[in-house]
């Protein structure tokens, strides 16, 4: 026997959508990671974290207790350009004005370029449908004192074109299991990559981008720490191909730094 559907719109959520009389705020967030123990709010009260630092703002400043909701969690030191976060108010303060408070109380590591009142239904993690991350390394002979702490410094050379016939393997839909933190909680370790990139840039600048509807833990940084081992020549032309058939974590490379890594986009 085979249960009725359900209305749509009839659901719990949507009924308490249907009851909510306030707005719903959208943030757009870039920010230097480094000195923050990544997004989420930890129970650690020595932790300081991104969201902690921005709620605190909030609640100063509309005088309400502010959950935000963000598209993703960045880990400890890694920035964002364009992080976006949500949440509920019943404040009637417009966006330019808060924006311009929370600019003027936020650290000056925390920025937010953007804000506009969105549909109560928006919800910045359910409504993401993919996912741009960036990873920087300085390949040159000689580190820079300005990007310290925002690139991977890698003095050796690299094979480029090596590099980027490698990462094509890796397009599409994949158990990326081989390049996921061991400590992962993730229930499924299947992903979609939609485009990944090599470029050279100049002053030695090398970024690597990835396009993906959603990213394991240290996902990224594994795949770099992997493309840079193959630039090297350390792993055959074919590794990496193998490596992510294998689901091995073991088999593929290290994990770079966390300084060379941001969340660029967020696609709704």
């Amino acid at each position: 026997m085979t249960r009725p559907n359900k209305r749509r719109g009839s659901g719990p959520r949507h009924r308490a959508e249907a009851r909510w009389e306030g707005r719903n705020i959208r943030l757009q967030i870039e920010y230097d990671g480094s000195n923050y123990c990544g997004w989420q709010s930890q129970k650690i009260r020595r932790s300081k974290t991104i969201q902690e630092t921005i709620e605190k703002v909030l609640r100063r400043v509309l005088q309400e207790k502010i959950r935000l909701v963000a598209s993703g969690r960045t880990d400890a030191g890694v920035h964002a350009r364009a992080q976006v976060a949500n949440f509920k108010t019943c404040s009637k303060i417009s966006p330019e004005k808060l924006q311009n408070a929370l600019n003027g109380l936020l650290p000056e590591d925390i920025s937010v370029s953007k804000i506009e009142e969105v549909p109560v239904s928006f919800h910045s993690c359910l409504g993401a449908k993919s996912k741009t991350y960036r990873y920087t390394i300085l390949n040159r002979r000689f580190p820079s004192a300005l990007l310290a702490g925002r690139v991977y410094f890698y003095p050796y050379p690299l094979d480029l074109g090596l590099m980027r016939s490698q990462a094509k393997s890796l397009l599409g839909r994949h158990d990326f299991s081989a390049f996921c933190a061991s400590n992962s909680g993730a229930k499924s370790k299947i992903r979609t990559i939609r485009k990944i990139s090599v470029k050279r840039k100049k002053d030695g600048l090398l970024e690597i981008e990835i396009e993906a509807d959603g990213f394991l833990y240290n996902m990224v940084r594994n795949i770099v720490g992997t493309l840079i081992q193959i630039g090297r020549g350390k792993q055959g032309a074919r590794n990496l191909k193998r490596v992510l058939d294998s689901k091995n974590r073991g088999l593929a490379g290290p994990c770079v730094p966390a300084g060379g890594l941001s969340l660029i986009k967020v696609q709704y």
